[in-house]
């Protein structure tokens, strides 16, 4: 009996302690449910811009060193690349096997722009657009690392550089130059850092022969992220460099890897494996048109620094217009084709105009230029007057000779005016030859001729007809046009001469081409004329010469095949081939100094030298 309230109070005892055993364990529960989710969210890395490759500015001949080659003002280029990265972030165990990863693919776009500018400086931008991002968020060391995905566009990068000492295809080219991170990336797609960063370098270039090379050294100041710990490897200022060395197997084509690296230098983490990431870039760069070059690479990661991938693959497509041939005068017309290079003129259809300014005016055909002419519509006569000069005379001239009744000695008379008051008017005095120069004054007054500034020549022949007087007249007996190098005055565009057949003008071929360019066609004309003149010249040897600039084998190279489009274009056009051979001697021949402009322009030439028969060169 005693037992039932016992019994009672103790059930009831039980079940207060079991409700109260059910809430406790139902509020541990809950809180062992969230507090892991607390601490991650506590502890979240907050991230930082993860990405290692750093693309050239546009114009360089490498991924990610730099060429230097600053020539052109303003010269633009413009870069798209293309950078896919292989688990750039992941967590390894203490006996440094990979366990997850955090960042297990990352695809990049990267566009570029830059700009030189006075020859000497050059600016640049680039904007990195992650496009994918796939990976696992993983808990590490107390501290929750979210993979990142979707789109996110990164930094960008500002760059300006200035040359110091050297120019493009030189053994060595120096530039100093900086560039600045502007924070537009996203901290927790690790895309950014949040904070500007700033990166003064010093970049070195050259060619050698075939031989291309490029270094790189410099330091980053990057102090806006978290110094947070991944696996104890700090993220903060760096220093960095990187080396190049390639061959140019053919034109426009360079292989050759490219080796880039970095290491913290903050809080005791100089030169550890994690925070001293290093890349082998091995690839090759192709020049598929004058303006537009690609590129493909491969590099695998060396160590396990952050931001390092297993296997990163890049591929790139690039404008950068050709450097443009020279133009002295800024009219437009390169001075290859300008025949006044120096002075800015117009476009004629005339090679031996064109580029030249045009003549002076002469409306109404009286003689006296527009800008001299008061009446520059209406013929009238020269006057010393500028209110009447070229106007109509307004006193009578029965004889309609332009010298006024006044004036005119002999008034009834057409004649010509003269400063003698006794014959001005008058008709002239006797020329014998007819040749418009009066006998008194004529050397030759029997014999049609010329009128020169020099009484022993004045009014004497030409023999071979090409109105360039005999004296001065280089080639006396082949008609040929005036020139005012008095060695080429009156010769024509090819001949016979010394062994050769001698040219007076350059062939011109496209810039760093071996196309003909077809203002020169005139020119193989006439050597293929002489050849049909003279059939004894059983065989021509085409040569193709060069200066000294760029690698002694590249020009031996393209000497050798513009020497055979022009041997080819004779062929093409009716010579036979076996009276042609062709060869190229590059540099090793030059005919004038390499070391000023003039010089190497003269040494940049086509020649003709007959074979068969054989001629003693030294014999005139």
């Amino acid at each position: 009996m005693i037992d039932k309230p016992g019994g009672k109070s103790h059930r009831s005892h039980g079940r207060g302690l079991s409700a109260r055993l059910a809430l406790w364990a139902a509020l541990l529960s809950t809180a062992a449910i969230l507090s892991p989710r607390i601490a991650a969210a506590q502890s979240k890395s907050p991230g930082f811009a993860i990405n290692r490759f750093e693309p050239s500015v546009p114009g360089s001949d490498w991924f990610s060193l730099e060429s230097l080659d600053f020539r052109g003002s303003p010269r633009l280029g413009v870069s798209l690349w293309g950078d896919y990265a292989h688990k750039p972030l992941v967590l390894f165990d203490e006996n440094d096997k990979e366990t997850s990863a955090i960042i297990k693919g990352q695809m990049f776009l990267h566009v570029g722009i830059g700009v030189n500018l006075a020859d000497r400086f050059r600016l640049g931008a680039n904007i990195p657009l992650a496009v994918l991002q796939t990976g696992s968020g993983v808990t590490n060391g107390g501290r929750m690392f979210a993979a990142p995905s979707g789109f996110s566009a990164g930094d960008l990068r500002l760059s300006a550089d200035a040359r110091l000492v050297g120019d493009y295809g030189d053994g060595a080219i120096l530039a100093l130059g900086a560039s600045v991170f502007v924070p537009t990336g996203k901290k927790e797609q690790y895309t950014g850092d949040g904070s500007v960063r700033a990166a003064p370098h010093l970049l070195l270039a050259g060619d050698i022969g075939a031989l291309v090379y490029a270094v790189r050294a410099g330091f980053q100041y990057r102090n806006g992220v978290d110094k947070m710990v991944f696996q104890g490897a700090g993220v903060g200022s760096e220093v960095f460099g990187g080396a190049a060395l390639g061959i140019r197997v053919a034109e426009g084509v360079l292989i050759g890897p490219e080796l880039y690296a970095s290491t913290v230098i903050s809080a005791g983490n100089a030169f550890k494996a994690r925070t001293s990431p290093m890349e082998l870039l091995f690839g090759g760069h192709f020049t598929v048109a004058d303006d537009w070059r690609l590129g493909a690479g491969i590099a695998p990661g060396l160590t396990q620094g952050l931001g390092e991938p297993a296997l990163r693959v890049v591929g790139q497509i690039m404008y950068f217009p050709a450097v443009p041939p020279p133009d002295t005068d800024g009219d437009r017309i390169v001075d290859a084709e300008d025949a006044c290079p120096t002075v800015p003129g117009i476009r004629t259809g005339n090679p031996r105009t064109h580029g030249c300014p045009p003549p002076p005016s002469d409306r109404d055909k009286d003689g006296v230029l527009d800008r001299d002419d008061a009446c520059p519509d209406e013929p009238g006569v020269r006057t010393d007057n500028p209110k009447t000069n070229g106007c109509p005379p307004a006193a009578p001239d029965r004889d309609k000779d332009g010298v006024l009744d006044r004036d005119d000695a002999c008034p009834d008379e057409p004649g010509v005016k003269t400063d003698d008051p006794k014959t001005n008017g008058c008709p002239p005095p006797p020329d014998r030859d007819k040749d418009g120069i009066l006998d008194r004054d004529d050397a030759c007054a029997d014999i049609p001729g010329m009128k020169t500034d020099d009484p022993k020549t004045n009014g004497c022949a030409d023999k071979d007809g090409d109105t360039i007087l005999d004296p001065v007249d280089a080639c006396p007996d082949q008609p040929g046009p005036k020139d005012p190098d008095p060695t080429k005055n009156g010769c024509p565009i090819a001949r016979v001469e010394k062994g050769q057949i001698r040219i007076l003008e350059q062939v011109k071929f496209k810039f760093n081409s071996h196309i003909i360019l077809p203002e020169s066609d005139y020119i193989l004309e006439a050597v293929k004329k002489i050849l049909e003149e003279h059939p004894e010249i059983q065989k021509l040897r085409v040569e193709g010469h060069t200066d000294n600039r760029g690698a002694a084998a590249y020009n031996k190279k393209l000497s050798d095949r513009r020497a055979g489009s022009v041997a080819n274009w004779l062929v093409q056009h009716g010579t036979e081939r076996g009276r042609i051979e062709s060869h190229g001697y590059g540099s090793e021949r030059p005919i004038a100094n390499n070391k000023t402009e003039e010089g190497r322009a003269q040494n940049r030439r086509v020649e003709f030298h007959i074979v068969e028969p054989a001629v003693d060169r030294a014999q005139p």
